[in-house]
């Protein structure tokens, strides 16, 4: 089965406010950016996916993440929040494809693995509704709908646990922690450059702080991103 991933953006500068701490207003719009052009590159090199949509208002981004092969749709419901802009982009895709397989995947993934996307994808396949948990345990980083079933998505906060609630499968599997690494902090990113991010992430992202960066370094090394 091949799945089309809708992927929300919101406007660069407003974005990952929590990052503040670790790259300045200036370096924070470009550091989002890359995170999502590191998370399509790795969606759209997974046989599972057919095609990716980004949810954005967002010109920088949207060229950006074209360039690479996606496709773009404004966020029709502005100021809607993430679960109107996700249901937007899921009724544009079945629109004009009723059968598709739907999931949305979070755009901060930078160390995403094709592999291990595709893996997860195809676990999902099995269930109509399924979802993955992001590595702290408390939110959602993957949704996935079969053709003919509603998506669904109950993200923000807490969303594993409404996740579960609302009768979509859990998907945990061995060694696809790239799957669930979303940053949104300083130390999430540490971790993500730890497991080996993409090349715009890489060369976007500022220096780890002295105690952690030697570590990171040698494992950003060791662990080619793809």
């Amino acid at each position: 089965m091949q799945w089309t991933l809708v992927v929300p953006l919101k406007p660069l500068a407003q974005a990952k406010s929590r990052l503040s701490d670790t790259a300045s207003d200036t370096v924070r719009p470009g550091l989002v950016l890359a995170f999502a052009q590191d998370t399509v590159a790795a969606a759209l090199a997974s046989r599972a996916v057919r095609d990716v949509v980004v949810v954005t208002d967002d010109a920088l981004a949207d060229r950006e993440l074209t360039r690479l092969g996606a496709r773009t749709v404004p966020d029709a419901v502005r100021g809607g929040g993430l679960n109107a802009a996700l249901a937007h982009g899921a009724a544009t895709v079945r629109d004009s494809r009723p059968g598709a397989a739907l999931a949305t995947l979070n755009a901060d993934l930078p160390a995403l693995r094709s592999e291990e996307l595709t893996r997860v994808l195809d676990r999902a396949a099995q269930f109509p509704r399924a979802f993955v948990p992001d590595a702290s345990g408390i939110g959602t980083t993957l949704l996935t709908a079969l053709p003919g079933t509603e998506l669904r998505p109950l993200f923000g906060g807490a969303s594993r646990a409404r996740h579960r609630a609302s009768g979509a499968v859990e998907i945990l599997l061995p060694d696809t922690d790239s799957v669930r690494q979303d940053v949104d902090t300083g130390r999430d990113l540490w971790t993500a450059l730890a497991l080996g991010v993409g090349p715009h992430t890489r060369r976007a992202a500022p220096r780890p702080p002295v105690a952690d960066g030697e570590s990171t370094r040698r494992a950003v090394c060791r662990q080619p991103r793809r």
